[in-house]
């Protein structure tokens, strides 16, 4: 049955997930799965947030590698990523053989290192929701190298689109990614202490100067934590970080008996320290020790996309036809997303670099995180599958055959 949240994009066969491994290339890809089955295993926190950022590859490896795709039906995500592989595989029959060399090499890029596939499968995504619109889409920037990635074209107007990922790390002062390590880090030493001092603890950490994925860092604050317990210290502070150990006290948490429902007690630790706390709770016998760490300053996940724009504009797009920036926001969950839109910080900050000069090119922004890709139901997706918003001061803002693409959406 096909998925109707992505009209859009081309039927999934039972072959194309191989055939996207085969553009990659078999030896590629084996090296790659080994490679993240092998970090996964590091720590128990981080090899959790590791798959799940590798999620799209390892969906393509299951669809490829399912011996019978008619009895294993996939989820609707990985139908969604099984789309997007489709349309890369058709758009690299259709290019010539320097367009599909630059492809590949895209392709090798994305697994490498700490990179992912979404950010290019953004990329053919976008294609195929503006072909979805009525445009014609050219690959620009596969076929001649250019800057922008793809050139639309509908009813005469056309309009240039640069696909670009920011994560969400860049405004946030404690990475979440270095937030799991420390807690790896930190967990069998909060096993310790609970198996010697049974009880429910809390330990709160402010860090003024952030948290980076920085082994020094990180190795340095664990040390701190480990020397706070071992001298049943109450308290540590300097300039870099504030700890503080108290009783786990909260109101309308369940923390008699032995059994700890861990989802009823994140919720209301997130309702105690607000959204943007990083909290880990452990358990050993009817122990609960949770670690809830904030920053100095509120996220600032918004302002750090409005300064990604200002930078990629003059870069990306040639300012001789109407420019559209297709953002792919990285690293955000479906509270963060869907709070960024209603608390209107994301139509806020873009607006704002409409305004500036540096957008003047720009007629349109639009912007996706992983819900949209991954088809994910209305309220925390956006429901036209991007949030969009035009620049009414651009010439072409008002171009009846550029509307479906740059009409704003909220």
């Amino acid at each position: 049955m096909p998925d109707p949240t992505a009209p859009f994009l081309p039927p999934a066969r039972p072959t194309t997930c191989a055939a996207f491994i085969a553009m990659c290339g078999p030896r590629l890809w084996q090296r790659r799965m080994a490679d993240i089955a092998a970090r996964a295993r590091a720590g128990q926190r981080s090899g959790r947030a590791l798959l799940h950022r590798h999620a799209m590859e390892l969906a393509i490896d299951r669809q490829a590698s399912a011996a019978s795709p008619a009895a294993n039906q996939p989820a609707t995500a990985e139908r969604r990523v099984a789309g997007m592989a489709a349309e890369a595989v058709a758009t690299y029959a259709t290019l010539s053989p320097a367009g599909r060399a630059r492809l590949r090499a895209r392709l090798h890029a994305a697994l490498a290192g700490t990179d992912t596939l979404a950010p290019l499968l953004h990329l053919f995504r976008t294609a195929a929701l503006q072909r979805f619109r009525g445009f014609t889409v050219r690959h620009d920037g596969l076929e001649d190298g250019t800057p922008h990635d793809l050139l639309i074209a509908r009813a005469g107007s056309t309009a240039e689109i640069a696909c670009d990922t920011i994560s969400a790390e860049e405004g946030r002062d404690v990475r979440r990614g270095a937030w799991v390590d420390l807690v790896d880090l930190v967990d069998p030493d909060l096993q310790t202490w609970l198996a010697a001092h049974p009880g429910r603890y809390l330990l709160k950490l402010t860090l003024p100067q952030g948290l980076r994925a920085d082994a020094a860092g990180l190795a340095n604050l664990h040390a701190r934590i480990r020397a706070m317990l071992a001298g049943q210290r109450r308290a540590d502070h300097d300039e870099a970080a504030v700890l503080r150990l108290d009783p786990l006290m909260l109101a309308g948490a369940q923390l008699a008996g032995h059994a700890v429902a861990q989802p009823g007690l994140i919720g209301s630790l997130r309702r105690e320290f607000g959204a943007e706390a990083n909290l880990s709770v452990t358990t050993a016998g009817g122990g609960v020790f949770v670690l809830a760490a904030r920053a100095a300053r509120a996220d600032e996940v918004a302002v750090a996309i409005r300064r990604r724009l200002a930078a990629i504009a003059p870069l990306r797009l040639s300012g001789t036809r109407p420019g559209i920036l297709a953002m792919f926001i990285e690293d955000t969950d479906r509270t963060e997303w869907r709070a960024l839109r209603e608390r209107l910080e994301l139509e806020g900050e873009t607006r704002q670099f409409l305004a500036h000069p540096s957008a003047r090119g720009v007629v349109a922004v639009t912007c996706a995180s992983r819900l949209e890709l991954l088809g994910a139901a209305v309220p925390d997706a956006a429901p036209d599958g991007e949030v969009r918003f035009r620049n009414p001061a651009h010439p072409a803002a008002k171009a009846a055959g550029l509307a479906p693409a740059v009409l704003s959406s909220l």
